[in-house]
């Protein structure tokens, strides 16, 4: 596995979807002018408007890093008014620092480690 790759869960706020979509838009709007590592940053809404799915991808964990310092004030702005019960999955390695802010900003995570794929083998 050559890059860091999450998902973010989030539920979105009673008669609160087209905030939400709008504040969505402003956070990938941001992440598309200002990040430099980021491969993926992907919104999913569920058909009845009530949940989020992100699926993300960075070079690197330091480009979560970097993606997080970008994105700080607005996604403030959508969990304040738009969004709550946000959870975390990480697939690959996994720094403690990352485990921090994991737990600073949603509450923990849970994080599955690369087994095989198509382009490489992990150690058995």
């Amino acid at each position: 596995m050559s890059h860091f790759e999450l998902h973010a869960h989030l539920k979105i706020r009673p008669g609160q979807l087209e905030g939400f979509k709008a504040q969505a838009a402003e956070l990938i709007r941001i992440t598309r002018e200002r990040d430099t590592k980021t491969l993926r940053y992907d919104w999913f809404i569920r058909e009845d408007g009530t949940e989020c799915e992100v699926h993300e991808a960075y070079v690197n964990e330091q480009g979560l890093f970097e993606h997080n310092m970008h994105v700080l004030e607005a996604r403030e702005v959508l969990f304040r008014d738009y969004a709550f019960d946000h959870r975390m999955t990480a697939f690959g390695e996994v720094s403690q620092q990352f485990r921090d802010l994991a737990i600073e900003h949603a509450g923990g995570m849970t994080v599955y480690s690369f087994l095989q794929g198509l382009e490489t083998t992990a150690a058995v």
